[in-house]
């Protein structure tokens, strides 16, 4: 089967983040991978290694490592015993999946939108000129990201979207007044009205992110048990940075970082359960906006996902009447011996009691 191949496709990706990391007033980016409580990649954070730093190359070679390809060989020594703090020394056990999620306009560090019950390994990006992810033209790679799952061109659209985002978050969604609401943990529930610019922009980016996993988990479903490539999902999310810019730090800010974080943890949970807990969590959080990541992943990507969903298709087609054809024969053979089966038992029945002559033609009885 012919694999449509990406070149260097992560590499984009951590060259907005170098943009954010390094330039001046940006401020920190922090980052947490996130593990499946069932099935283990990561290695445990001793309390000495708690205030981690990794280089763009570094964070770029660990998320290749657990995609299930090798890192750059132009990394260095130091960068490699840095991998194998965060990685479990197993390269035949890797997810082959990961799901990276970064935050906008967020003060707060990435771990604080992650579960407490999570095994999860806490790390500050240090900014860089330019990250090399190790992967190259052979690499089989599908790239999920939320700009090629989401178009909000017409109302219609989010009028649809909306009510499964509400019963997703356990809130309502009332669509004369165009309010939603989400309900908080403390018994307070967010009021969003959509009529406002920075509430739309927190709603789509809760739509995106939901419509993301949910692609994420349909392509995986549609190439189960059929082939294996690793997959990629990335989500990046404004709708905090949306926020902040209108309201700045007040209550409603603070109700909607809550908000998202349940929303980010539910996510992680569905996909943990239709991953089967082969999948890792990547969470960059940065004070600053930069690039959509969606529109800086390689666009064939989706191409990509349909070729590939037109060749299992295909798969599927060929194999139906190999297997009609195996049943069929199986059905017949069985049949045939059933009836071969009662015909002799019939005829051992039926035969008679008395010495058979032939057999019995040159025996002298006494």
């Amino acid at each position: 089967m012919a694999v449509r191949r990406h070149l260097l496709v992560l590499l984009p990706l951590f060259l907005a983040l170098a943009a954010a990391a390094s330039g001046e007033g940006h401020g920190e980016v922090s980052a947490v991978f996130v593990d499946a409580a069932s099935h283990r990649f990561l290695r445990d954070q001793q309390g000495d290694n708690q205030d981690t730093s990794m280089s763009l190359n570094e964070v770029s070679a660990a998320v290749s490592v657990l995609l299930g390809f090798a890192p750059p060989t132009s990394l260095p020594a130091g960068s490699s015993s840095q991998l194998n703090k965060v990685l479990l020394p197993n390269p035949f056990d890797r997810p082959r999946a990961v799901f990276l999620l970064q935050i906008d306009g967020s003060h707060a560090s990435a771990d604080s939108f992650v579960s407490e019950t999570s095994s999860i390994f806490r790390t500050r990006i240090e900014g860089a000129n330019s990250a090399a992810s190790g992967l190259t033209d052979k690499d089989e790679l599908i790239v999920i990201h939320s700009d090629e799952s989401l178009d909000v061109s017409g109302s219609d659209y989010l009028d649809n979207e909306l009510p499964n985002l509400a019963n997703w978050l356990e809130g309502s969604y009332q669509k004369s007044s165009g309010k939603l609401v989400i309900p908080l943990e403390s018994g307070n529930s967010l009021n969003l009205l959509l009529d406002k610019e920075a509430d739309l922009q927190f709603a789509i980016s809760l739509v995106s992110l939901l419509k993301t996993i949910e692609r994420g988990i349909q392509v995986h479903e549609d190439f189960s048990g059929i082939v294996n490539p690793a997959e990629l999902l990335v989500c990046h999310f404004t709708g905090i940075k949306a926020l902040e810019s209108e309201y700045g730090s007040t209550e409603i800010f603070k109700q909607g970082t809550e908000v998202a974080r349940r929303a980010f943890m539910k996510a992680f949970e569905s996909l943990q359960g239709a991953y089967k807990g082969k999948i890792v969590g990547l969470v960059i959080s940065t004070k600053e906006s930069s690039p959509s990541l969606g529109s800086m992943i390689d666009a064939p990507s989706s191409l990509h996902i349909s070729r590939w969903l037109e060749e299992a298709s295909k798969t599927n087609a060929t194999l139906a009447p190999v297997l009609l054809v195996r049943l069929s024969l199986a059905w017949i053979t069985g049949i045939i011996l059933i009836v071969s089966t009662l015909m002799g038992i019939c005829l051992l029945m039926n035969m008679p009691l008395t010495r058979d002559t032939l057999l019995y033609s040159n025996v002298k009885i006494d």
